[in-house]
């Protein structure tokens, strides 16, 4: 059994739309100084600020010596760096190196290890923008469903430019005929049924009654019988008159 390959025109449609997203993600963390702009609420220790599955932008380009007490600040967890915390500053604990203490708007204190020390080293920036419960979407991005939908969407891609192949194919071998509008088809289909000229036909069939008359026949015949005869009577008198000459000169 023939492998069936994706066409060309679908892989660089994909390489089209991967090159894009990827100037995006770009410009994105240009724009915002940060590694990662986006970022999802997965606890409930930020409740009533902000609620599990809204999507934070974060700015990097907010120094963090210019942090104050009050501010949403996104971190790595000062302890193991393998978790990433979103809480409010609550103190500023040492200026020199500058070190501060953060805690969950819905938790009752401070954790060590989560919330403090924090240091320039674990800042990642300052919470810009909230777009509240946005983040249910990245559900539907999780194995296996992200790679479901990736499927769907090359899917539909080969789909589409296997129909625009046949498409294309159909147009190539399309009778001509079948291009002519249905009149035109109806006055050639009657070709066969246009009448005769009545003028010509009458001197086409006098033309050929004239060229098969036998009295003409005749006429030729006589004529050419004529013509003969007079040779005839040419070729006698120089005959004759030959024979005279030569009596003549006999007798002499």
């Amino acid at each position: 059994m023939a492998k069936r390959s994706i066409p060309k025109c679908v892989v660089k449609d994909i390489i089209i739309v991967a090159v894009g997203v990827l100037i995006i993600w770009i410009g994105l963390q240009v724009a915002f100084g940060t590694q990662n702009p986006f970022y999802v609420v997965a606890s409930g220790s930020m409740i009533p600020v902000l609620k599990v599955y809204d999507v934070l932008i974060v700015s990097g380009h907010e120094p963090f010596e210019e942090i104050e007490i009050g501010d949403i600040i996104v971190f790595d967890r000062p302890s193991d760096h393998n978790r990433v915390i979103v809480h409010r500053v609550v103190s500023i604990i040492s200026e020199d190196p500058k070190t501060i203490r953060t805690q969950g708007d819905a938790n009752s204190g401070s954790i060590p290890g989560t919330d403090y020390p924090i240091t320039e080293e674990e800042y990642i920036g300052k919470v810009a923008y909230t777009l509240p419960q946005v983040g249910y979407v990245t559900q539907l991005l999780k194995p296996p469903i992200n790679y479901v939908i990736i499927a769907v969407v090359i899917g539909i891609m080969v789909a589409k430019q296997v129909l625009k192949k046949k498409k294309e194919k159909e147009l190539t071998f399309t009778d001509p005929l079948d291009s002519v509008s249905p009149d035109t088809i109806e006055e050639l289909s009657d070709i066969g049924k246009i009448g005769k000229d009545s003028e010509y036909s009458e001197h086409i069939v006098k033309t050929d009654v004239e060229e098969l008359d036998d009295t003409d026949e005749i006429e030729d015949i006589a004529k050419r019988n004529a013509v003969e005869d007079k040779f005839d009577d040419i070729e006698d008198a120089i005959e004759d008159d030959s024979k005279s000459k030569k009596n003549v000169k006999d007798s002499n």
